[in-house]
């Protein structure tokens, strides 16, 4: 793949709307860890978060035309660290840290339109079989 300093350099890019794109980078930043990455105008922004992207765009009406059904997952190095700062700084907290048997331990929150972040901390290497997974190795 050709290399493009426009562009994040990895492979998946979530696009997700925000009414107001200020804000959105302000508050993913502060309280997420998102660093941004490239501002594109008033209406587009790149930020990244350790080896992954997300693009996010102003759409005034986001989050109120049709209700948000999907969720993001992020990986960090230290799930409680994380949660402790997003607490802090106002997250909507809807699961706290919970250690779970697939090797992951996991708490849940929402953003300031209701979008649900999941980030997720790899505690253990545990084969998928152990807790009932079928593993494909596609």
């Amino acid at each position: 793949m050709l290399s493009n300093r426009s562009i994040p350099p990895v492979t998946v890019i979530p696009e997700l709307a925000y009414p107001d794109l200020g804000e959105a980078i302000d508050w993913l930043s502060n309280v997420f860890g998102f660093r941004l990455r490239v501002r594109i105008a008033d209406h587009r922004a790149q930020l990244m978060i350790g080896d992954g992207a997300i693009v996010i765009v102003e759409h005034p009406r986001a989050g109120e035309i049709t209700p948000i059904t999907h969720s993001i997952m992020v990986r960090v190095p230290d799930v409680d660290s994380h949660y402790e700062k997003a607490q802090a700084q106002g997250a909507r907290i809807m699961r706290p840290p919970v250690t779970y048997p697939y090797g992951e331990r996991q708490y849940t929150a929402a953003d300031m339109i209701g979008r649900t972040w999941t980030f997720s901390q790899s505690i253990a290497d545990v084969d998928p079989a152990d807790w009932g997974g079928t593993f494909i190795n596609a």
